[in-house]
């Protein structure tokens, strides 16, 4: 059995393993070691903490075990109230493929910062893209390409977002 809940400072060292985990087990199909391990310098606890205070994180616990197996965020658009963006989705390695990325995504589509936005972006990995995809994300402008962080720029337009709504 899983629940979901919002990240506290207290799961900030678990996130990061859980983290650091997920990208040298799954991310490394798609991306150097060199890349992840320079990546990783920006994802460390206190960087997670720093991250809670802007942003809504949530994490997945297998409450067998109280491990912490997923966790994903979601905050403005450099500050934007009308459009948001998806951080740092993650699921333990041992837990993919099991409908638990799916509950992360539509734990954040329920969250406030979702709801008030008609746009929803997200940087995702080349690991990622057609997990998002399928969730009905889709190339920011049509560009199917990845930038220059080796991530692609996805977005998904929310018609019944709150700032539409008169």
């Amino acid at each position: 059995m899983y629940r979901v809940r919002r990240f506290l400072n207290t799961d900030a060292e678990l996130v990061a393993q859980l983290i650091a985990k997920t990208m040298r087990i799954t991310n490394i199909k798609d991306y150097s070691t060199e890349f992840i391990e320079n990546d990783l310098q920006s994802l460390r606890a206190n960087d997670l903490i720093d991250r809670a205070r802007e942003f809504h994180c949530y994490v997945i616990e297998n409450s067998d075990e109280s491990s912490i197996i997923g966790v994903g965020s979601i905050g403005p658009f450099w500050g934007s109230k009308t459009e948001s963006s998806l951080f740092n989705i993650f699921v333990d390695p041992d837990y993919q493929g099991h409908g638990l990325g799916r509950k992360i995504i539509e734990t954040l589509e329920t969250d406030e910062y979702f709801l008030r936005a008609s746009r929803i972006e997200i940087p995702a990995s080349k690991t990622a893209l057609h997990f998002y995809q399928k969730m009905g994300y889709d190339f920011k402008n049509g560009i199917d390409e990845i930038d220059s962080e080796e991530l692609y720029c996805l977005e998904k337009f929310n018609s019944t977002s709150k700032s539409q709504i008169k």
